[in-house]
């Protein structure tokens, strides 16, 4: 499954479309207003699926994930000087990034790939394209590009 994940270029809050290959919207997101980034997440017939919330007073930037109303768990940054790290406490996934904190990966803990993430260059709003080989994984990795984006327009990388 391969999803493009545009930021809308016109939008007060943080407001994402992504599509499928063929175009076709799959997800809205929608930013609220809120201490920290709050990013809803809808289905293509605007049913709330969940949200990322930034955790505020924090050192370093984290972001808790919700699915539905349920708690899933947490991405945060960790402290680096040279290649972004970002741990996940649930599912046992790794995410891995560049230096340039445009292209990462996401695996299992047996090192299998769930997600791979490339940003686009040359465009007025960040563009992502979104590989991920079992569509039911594509919530949850849609969800820590989300927080990892957050994370880079909070430290002003975005």
């Amino acid at each position: 499954m391969r999803l493009l994940f545009k930021q809308r270029f016109l939008s007060w809050f943080d407001s994402y479309d992504i599509y499928d290959e063929d175009g076709n919207t799959v997800f809205t997101v929608e930013g609220k207003l809120s201490w920290g980034h709050r990013l809803e997440i809808h289905d293509a017939q605007g049913a709330y699926l969940g949200r990322v919330q930034e955790e505020v007073l924090t050192l370093l930037p984290r972001f808790a994930l919700y699915v539905g109303e349920n708690y899933l768990g947490q991405i945060k940054k960790e402290f680096t000087f040279f290649k972004p790290v970002f741990t996940l406490d649930c599912n046992d996934w790794v995410v891995n990034g560049d230096w340039l904190e445009w292209d990462y990966s996401v695996t299992d803990g047996a090192g299998v790939e769930i997600m791979r993430c490339s940003k686009e260059l040359f465009h007025w709003t960040d563009v992502y394209t979104l590989d991920i080989p079992e569509p039911r994984n594509a919530l949850l990795s849609l969800m820590i590009v989300l927080a990892i984006d957050a994370a880079k327009c909070s430290s002003g990388n975005g």
